[in-house]
């Protein structure tokens, strides 16, 4: 063994053991068992009747739903399309048929667990419910997963550029100059990347509408959120570093991004971690682009530029200070 595996190899190997153990903990751990939790629901009923409605529906086994009370029909599409609701119950005081709005641009899969949900608890009441689709997935998009793999795409375009850049010359650039310029490389290959991703997914394959455009900003910024992230880690840690990258992006990031399952249907951990990591936060941006006309994204936008601003800062940090500096700083 001696002869084979140095120590050092031995270490990255049950590194990596770890690494695979984690990937599977988390992946099962967001998808194995989803289930609603206190997805924001809008109740349109007149006012003798709004009470009980949103009370009976915040009372389901469970709290699957989080029901507040919506001022008309109109201001619920409204809300749904700023994303600030995942569905709304329009009551017909007049008859026995409700109306269920739904937005499966958002995700087919919460759309269908809300449906479920909404259409059981009104038929304990005697009542039926037509669902309508106020943002309907394209049909390229079936399974709403087309801006999911897009962003886990260019995240995995970003890493593997900066990991790269550092097999060429070494994890931690030499000085500041090479810091700049692997940011630079990085900055073109992310526009490169974010353009032709955009364009692949939209008028190549017709798996996403929205703005060619918007997609393909959007695509550069998680490019280089992803990538400077990694030169980040790689300055810290060394090759350790790509393991890093690993751990937050791929093993802590794509499971919780709101893909298969957006956020209210994953466990409570992978809800609240989604959106302040780059593969959640780009996965709500590309959807808000391709079916809500750009709203609410403005949050998930500062933090992939977080990532990304920071990522460099970091770099460039790194870059100035010797190795046994850096590793007094870890």
């Amino acid at each position: 063994m001696k002869d084979a595996v140095t120590p050092r190899s031995a270490l990255l190997v049950l590194g990596v053991l770890a690494l695979g153990v984690l990937f599977i903990t988390s992946y099962a751990g967001a998808f194995h068992a989803p289930k609603p939790k206190d997805v924001p629901l809008g109740v349109v009923a007149p006012a003798r009747e709004r009470g009980r409605v949103v009370d009976g529906l915040n009372g389901l086994p469970g709290s699957p739903l989080s029901a507040r009370a919506a001022a008309s029909r109109d201001a619920a599409v409204d809300r749904i399309r700023d994303r600030g609701l995942d569905g709304a119950l329009v009551v017909d005081p007049r008859g026995s048929t409700d109306v269920l709005l739904v937005a499966s641009g958002g995700g087919p899969s919460l759309s269908d667990a809300v449906r479920k949900v909404v259409t059981a608890a009104e038929r304990a009441q005697g009542r039926d419910v037509r669902t309508v689709d106020v943002a309907p997935a394209d049909p390229g998009d079936a399974r709403g997963l087309s801006a999911f793999y897009l962003v886990v795409g260019w995240c995995v375009g970003g890493y593997l550029c900066a990991a790269i850049l550092a097999v060429s010359y070494g994890a931690r650039p030499a000085d500041a100059r090479r810091a700049v310029i692997r940011l630079g490389v990085l900055v073109v290959y992310a526009i490169a990347l974010g353009v032709l991703g955009a364009v692949v997914i939209g008028p190549v394959l017709g798996a996403l509408p929205g703005s060619v455009l918007g997609l393909a900003a959007l695509g550069a910024l998680v490019v280089c959120a992803a990538g400077a992230t990694t030169f980040a880690f790689q300055g810290m840690l060394g090759i350790l570093g790509l393991g890093m990258t690993v751990l937050v992006i791929v093993i802590a990031g794509n499971p919780s991004a709101g893909g298969p399952y957006p956020y209210p249907l994953l466990p409570p951990f992978w809800r609240e971690i989604g959106p302040a990591l780059v593969p959640g936060a780009g996965t709500w941006t590309a959807r808000s682009i391709a079916y809500f006309d750009g709203r609410a994204m403005t949050g998930s936008l500062l933090v992939i530029a977080a990532w990304a601003v920071g990522g460099a800062v970091l770099t460039l940090l790194f870059a100035r200070i010797d190795k046994a500096d850096a590793r007094r700083l870890v």
